[in-house]
């Protein structure tokens, strides 16, 4: 299941606080009752979001209650690749397109996590060059998810390489701002790609943060 949960935004800010209160608490605490209490947080997390959403508290539980220790955002990187002014999208299984780049796995910093998954989704060999902008996903990406994620935007050098179909993504092209294909909202939007453009192109560019 995806992390996606469509709800009205107030209800998932609530069952996101409290969930994080549960799992703090959880994290930090040695005394049985107030274990049980914190347990009980989480719970009534789960509970407003399978009641707003329709899914079962249990997939709610896996999906969001499935932490320890105290909660921080996630953070996923996305590459901005520039060849002759068009910048590169990878297509997805579904038919979107989206910026190479994904979650930052154990034991990766942002820059080799950026060249790890510029790897495998276009076949590429880049040098990670700038940041671009870390922004908070929910405020620029829809749907919004039931935890926080801090998105970093790379500018990336090509040193090499060439796409291969994988199994995550089925081409790569390069594309002008004006020739943008369909794109997957919830990894990276118009805005965000048309932020990448004006970094490539502004040799001065300060990096953007929420």
């Amino acid at each position: 299941m995806k992390p996606e949960i469509l709800l009205n935004e107030p209800w998932l800010t609530w069952a996101m606080e409290i969930q994080s209160i549960g799992q703090a608490g959880l994290a930090y605490t040695d005394n049985v009752y107030d274990r049980e209490r914190y347990e009980r947080l989480r719970q009534i997390a789960a509970e407003m979001l399978s009641v707003q959403t329709g899914i079962p508290v249990l997939k709610v539980q896996e999906l969001f209650c499935n932490e320890t220790g105290y909660q921080t955002p996630k953070l996923d990187t996305r590459a901005a690749i520039f060849e002759n002014g068009k910048i590169l999208l990878v297509e997805e299984n579904n038919k979107t397109w989206s910026l190479p780049g994904g979650w930052v796995d154990v034991l990766e910093s942002i820059g080799s996590n950026t060249r790890k998954e510029v790897r495998e989704e276009a076949g590429l060999n880049v040098t990670p060059e700038r940041i671009i902008a870390i922004q908070d996903r929910n405020l620029h990406n829809r749907p919004r998810y039931a935890y926080g994620v801090c998105k970093v935007f790379v500018l990336c050098r090509v040193n090499g390489g060439a796409f291969e179909e994988n199994i995550e993504t089925i081409a790569s092209r390069y594309f002008s701002l004006e020739e943008l294909p369909r794109l997957a909202e919830e990894k990276c939007s118009r805005e965000q790609i048309e932020m990448c453009f004006q970094a490539y192109q502004d040799p001065n560019w300060k990096v953007v943060f929420d």
